[in-house]
């Protein structure tokens, strides 16, 4: 469907591909994977055909639909919600709208026997005969089941998309892709403003669709749960794997190996070369044989070992100060904006728990933790325990770092004891590897950097409550293992807001369920309440029924 052939890209002096070619068949789930900053949205990008490689080219049919979901994008304002997803339909109706044209132009036309008219019938044939075989009848039911599918409530559709988050036009824009049919679906990070229920219902979506797609995306489970090909973006080249995430793992693994054993064995005969030529070259008798393993050593391609694995790294959180035995006692809190968010809600977080904060999105989870932190108004009473020191972790975090400092400052001024020897150590993990990336003042970061800096940061500072909302929207699969070692070994108390299944498996005990206004309490993992939940899905439809 798709070809790729010759492909590179260099600016700046810097070669991001050199000669890359794959193909894209029909039914293909390709997840592509590389640390960032490999270059896997910009070959997203080069597909989609919105940006063009320094050599070489992209081919697909004429008649191949490629819908694209960039990282960032706003809908435009103006319409509702409704309005703006059947847009997805817009180039249908301009199809019947040409068709109309062209069969009134056949009508008053009087040269029936001239190439022209002939072409005009059978223009209007070909054209008649695509538009006719979609079936359009029931397109404000497909508007309204993905709107439904991606978390939109019913009394949502006619609001304007103004009144909307980012995160929220965001699923406007991939319902609108997913309403296309398209046959290539290219997806960058799709996951990062859906809700748990929401990339469920999207990972079902892609699995029934019979279409290629290809993702990029830091979610393993849902990476796992929807791909069969993985394309592995490292060092300028590919490496493309018939297999699932996890399969791919076991087996970059053993690439990685025999490289590192390829290259110890070429980089022993270089030195034995490189010996042998010291040794004789004043030698007469030697000088051809000197000469020939100069040459050679010349001509030598250098094996290279794919950038090195720091997922072994351990972060270590400095030991928590002793908190009394419940850091947050909540009675009957209640949150009332424009409407009501939850009432009567009534828990106790005892010192060591591991919480997870989850439910749809706008259901109170981030407010709750606001309320905590005593950054708004709210009902009922929240009290924190003896000794309770919060260390705080949220988007707008990022913002609040001295923009003067370079990374490497932001981190030394934080680090104690035996984590001072590690800071570079730990700035690679966090993709703040090279003297170059640690030198960088914080106002030139991007804004992933910062929230990425931020976090880091955070997690070196001696507290004894951790509230980490959404951490691992901007840190890729590397990243966020240390990251989940690292909260696993922590011996505070944690409170997370996450969506991501992976990051919250065998992290978590319990479970605090946002929805319907009110906070429901679950003493399990997060795999036990999805468990549970499809168990309640199915006694309601029972119930309707």
């Amino acid at each position: 469907m798709i070809s790729v052939d010759g492909l590179a890209v260099e600016f700046g002096g810097t070669t991001l591909f050199k000669d890359i070619s794959f193909q894209i068949n029909e039914k293909d789930r390709i997840a592509l994977m590389g640390k960032n900053g490999a270059g896997k949205s910009t070959l997203l990008k080069i597909l989609a055909g919105v940006r063009q490689p320094t050599r070489g080219k992209v081919s697909a049919p004429k008649d191949c639909v490629i819908a694209y979901l960039p990282q960032h994008l706003m809908t435009e304002d103006g319409r509702t919600v409704f309005e703006e997803t059947s847009q997805a339909f817009a180039h249908l109706h301009e199809a019947e709208a040409e068709i109309e044209r062209m069969n009134n132009e056949l009508a008053t036309r009087t040269d029936y026997e001239s190439d022209e008219y002939m072409a005009l019938i059978e223009q209007v044939a070909v054209l008649s005969e695509k538009f006719y075989a979609i079936d359009m009848t029931h397109f404000e039911e497909d508007v309204e089941k993905t709107l439904l599918g991606l978390g939109f409530e019913r009394s949502d559709f006619n609001k304007p998309t103004s009144e909307f988050s980012g995160g929220w036009r965001m699923r406007i824009e991939l319902a609108k892709l997913l309403l296309k049919d398209p046959d290539v679906l290219l997806l960058d990070e799709p996951t990062n403003h859906l809700d748990i229920e929401s990339i469920q219902w999207l990972e079902d979506f892609i699995r029934t669709s019979s279409k290629a797609v290809v993702v990029i995306s830091h979610d393993r489970k849902f990476v796992d749960s929807i791909t069969t090909r993985t394309i592995e973006v490292t060092m300028g080249r590919i490496y493309d794997y018939k297999a699932s995430y996890s399969h791919y793992l076991e087996l970059r693994k053993e690439r990685r190996e025999q490289q590192q054993k390829q290259y110890e064995e070429q980089q022993k005969m270089i030195q034995e070369t490189k010996d042998f030529i010291e040794r004789f070259k004043g030698t007469y008798s030697k000088t051809l044989q000197v000469q020939s393993r100069v040459k050679m050593l010349e001509k030598l391609e250098i094996i290279e070992v794919d950038e090195e694995d720091t997922s072994r790294l351990r972060l270590k959180f400095p030991p928590a100060p002793r908190s009394g035995s419940y850091p947050v006692i909540a009675d009957g809190v209640g949150k009332t904006y424009d409407r009501l968010i939850y009432k009567d809600a009534t828990f106790t977080v005892e010192r060591g728990d591991k919480i997870a904060f989850v439910g749809r999105n706008g259901e109170g989870k981030s407010t709750m933790v606001k309320s905590i932190m005593g950054e708004i108004p709210y009902d009922g009473t929240i009290t924190l325990g003896h000794n309770v020191q919060i260390g705080y972790f949220a988007q707008n975090q990022a913002s609040l770092l001295d923009e003067e400092l370079t990374v490497f400052q932001t981190i030394d001024d934080v680090a104690k004891g035996e984590v001072r020897n590690k800071i570079r150590d730990l700035l690679g993990a966090f993709m703040f590897g090279g003297p170059e990336e640690s030198m960088k003042k914080v106002k030139v970061l991007s804004g992933g950097e910062r929230t990425r800096l931020a976090l880091l940061k955070l997690l070196l500072e001696p507290v004894n409550l951790l509230i980490l909302d959404e951490p691992t929207n901007h840190l890729d699969l590397k990243t966020k293992d240390v990251l989940k070692q690292a909260l696993a070994d922590y011996d505070g108390t944690l409170i997370i807001v996450s969506h991501d299944r992976d990051f919250l498996d065998g992290l978590v005990t319990k479970v605090y369920e946002f929805g319907h206004q009110r906070v429901r309490e679950h003493l399990c993992g997060i795999y036990e309440f999805l468990e549970t939940k499809k168990l309640e899905s199915l006694q309601e439809l029972e119930r309707k029924s």
